[in-house]
């Protein structure tokens, strides 16, 4: 299985601007959200990417993703009908194959040489089947993810079989469904916000899409549930960090992040160091 292709959603009607705007990257240069996430999956090996927008963000979109934009196609979700029903928006473009999927108001920093995407591609390839990256999470993290049930892969210390998806669970529902053997008390599986996924997926949209109609509410969630009873499909959990740019100083977490991991990082600590003194000196 060789994944030559991305979908990256941006629809959704509160986050459309996140993807525009600009951070300084690891290697000190200015750049757009848009065109860190893309170049997070190009070093994956990608080389085409779908982005899922609302109707009128082509140029904009094509403008933030700078001199990539030759590497992108768009798709227009012309309705907010759910996060499943925007992947479903790129049925045509991956045309049967398997993908990388990214979400538009997410950002990853590896803590090795390989970046999050390129991680999570080699070992989809490998196992020659669907493969979410996760992160064991606290139990108060689990209304803002999708998290996994399932038991780990003899063998592997990162790598988990599952066998049930839950978007955003109750803390009853996750003790009762979602425990993983081996993980810390009061931890689970949340997904890190990328997926290599298989045409079968596509498949289980397809018809969640059709039955839901108008009134939408297709979550991508379920049709992993649907997915994982269906076929052998893998959490790989990601050692990295994730920074959701859509909450409250997400962009700031992220930028701080970036800025410490990356070339000026000698730099922005000293700054941080000025700033905390000047406040000790003003208390």
């Amino acid at each position: 299985m060789r994944i030559t292709r991305a979908i990256i959603t941006a629809a959704g009607r509160k986050q459309r601007t996140l993807p525009l705007q600009t951070l300084i990257d690891r290697d000190g240069v200015q750049k757009s959200v848009l065109r860190i996430i893309v170049e997070e999956a190009l070093r994956a090996g990608v080389e085409e990417i779908c982005v899922v927008v609302c109707p009128g963000d082509e140029t904009p979109y094509a403008e933030a993703a700078g001199d990539q934009a030759g590497r992108l196609h768009f798709v227009q979700q012309n309705a907010p009908l759910g996060y499943g029903h925007a992947v479903h928006c790129a049925k045509g473009f991956v045309n049967g194959e398997p993908f990388l999927h990214l979400v538009g108001d997410h950002l990853y920093v590896s803590r090795g040489a390989k970046s999050c995407a390129q991680q999570l591609v080699e070992v989809a390839q490998a196992e020659s089947c669907a493969v979410s990256a996760v992160q064991a999470s606290r139990e108060r993290l689990l209304p803002y993810y999708g998290t996994v049930g399932g038991r780990r892969v003899p063998g592997h210390q990162d790598l988990y079989l599952i066998d049930n998806v839950i978007e955003k669970p109750t803390p009853t529902e996750a003790e009762q469904r979602l425990m993983v053997p081996g993980l810390r008390a009061g931890h689970y599986l949340c997904f890190f916000g990328m997926h290599v996924l298989t045409p079968l997926v596509m498949e289980i949209l397809e018809k969640r899409v059709a039955e839901a109609g108008d009134a939408g509410g297709v979550n991508l969630s379920g049709a992993l549930a649907e997915l994982a009873s269906r076929e052998r499909y893998l959490a790989l959990e990601n050692q990295g960090w994730r920074y959701d740019v859509g909450v409250r100083y997400g962009l700031l977490a992220a930028q701080l992040a970036l800025a410490l991991s990356g070339k000026d990082h000698d730099e922005v600590l000293s700054q941080m160091l000025e700033l905390l003194a000047l406040r000790e000196l003003n208390a």
